[in-house]
């Protein structure tokens, strides 16, 4: 498998496997996030993806990932060989149904990253999700004034509907823009069969969105989830109690899980190697998120380019 995607349009060249960075700094100073960032890059990764609002649960800090990620930025006093991914307009935790997604709103997020991450310009600048009561013309314009003004490369979406990025795409191509280099929605082995998510603001990929991107390969699909939240692999050391509670505990799943344990043994892979083959040899090609806990999970992740995963397998 690939170890690298070139955003078409773009002069990105991204790892396929993009290192989520939702926990980063949750136990301890931070250190340990550090060298999880050094490890990655020494075994081939990229792509760092991150978030405003990633650890804001935590208090009484807010923005801890970005934050923590600046820190080790500044301690190696460079980025070149990472491309930054961080997201903004998140709605407040306690009002989720309500936009943030106002220019003045956008600017407040941005700026707060920057700062937080200690850089002056951000790789790829993300929608974190939606308000459809605001027209995709303004929330593209608000971008591209980012753009312009030298803070981001390139921008993106996370848990839109294929009808927004479609009226977003129009309108970039009736301006000139190059538009969304990428959408960021949860899929994995497991999601087709999960149940509804209690959070109705994440947007699921579905055969809709993944005919979408089929046509449209100049925005690449990046599918957040990756490994399922951990619950085929939990499954398989713990029980089905372990996970009863889990929206991916499904008939379906349980079916699904058995023949994951298939793959996994014919290839001489683990589990969670097995359900990043999974997304890495759909069509067509995308980016895979995963978190690493520890140096040995984060091996493992980077392992599964070694394996000849296949389609038609799954």
């Amino acid at each position: 498998m690939e170890l690298y995607l070139n955003i078409p349009e773009t002069d990105l060249k991204v790892c396929r496997i993009g290192l989520g960075t939702a926990n980063a700094g949750l136990s301890g100073s931070g250190e340990g996030t550090g060298r999880l960032l050094d490890a990655y890059l020494g075994l081939g990764g990229n792509l760092i993806d991150t978030a405003r609002v990633y650890s804001d649960w935590v208090k009484p800090e807010t923005g801890r990932s970005e934050r923590v990620i600046g820190d080790w930025l500044r301690s190696r006093g460079r980025h070149d060989d990472a491309v930054l991914l961080t997201k903004g307009g998140h709605p407040r935790l306690d009002s989720m149904g309500v936009g943030r997604l106002s220019r003045e709103e956008m600017q407040s997020d941005l700026d707060l990253s920057l700062k937080a991450l200690s850089v002056d310009c951000i790789d790829i600048y993300c929608y974190h999700r939606d308000d459809a009561k605001r027209p995709v013309e303004e929330l593209v314009e608000t971008m591209e004034g980012f753009r312009r003004a030298g803070k981001i490369r390139y921008y993106a979406c996370s848990n839109w509907t294929v009808g927004r990025m479609r009226e977003a795409d129009a309108y970039c191509r009736k301006m000139g823009y190059r538009g969304f280099v990428l959408n960021e929605a949860l899929y994995n082995y497991g999601s087709d069969d999960m149940k509804p998510m209690a959070d109705p603001t994440l947007a699921v990929a579905g055969g809709e969105m993944l005919a979408y991107h089929r046509g449209n390969p100049s925005s690449v699909l990046t599918a957040y989830t990756s490994m399922c939240s951990g619950f085929f692999s939990r499954l398989e050391r713990e029980g089905r109690e372990a996970v009863a509670g889990s929206p991916y505990f499904t008939e379906g799943n349980l079916k699904r899980f058995r023949r994951l344990r298939e793959i996994a043994g014919d290839h001489g892979a683990t589990v969670s190697e097995a359900l990043l083959g999974f997304v890495l040899t759909r069509r067509p090609r995308m980016i895979a998120l995963a978190g690493a806990g520890s140096l040995a999970h984060l091996k493992e992740i980077m392992e599964t380019f070694r394996f000849d995963f296949r389609e038609e397998e799954y």
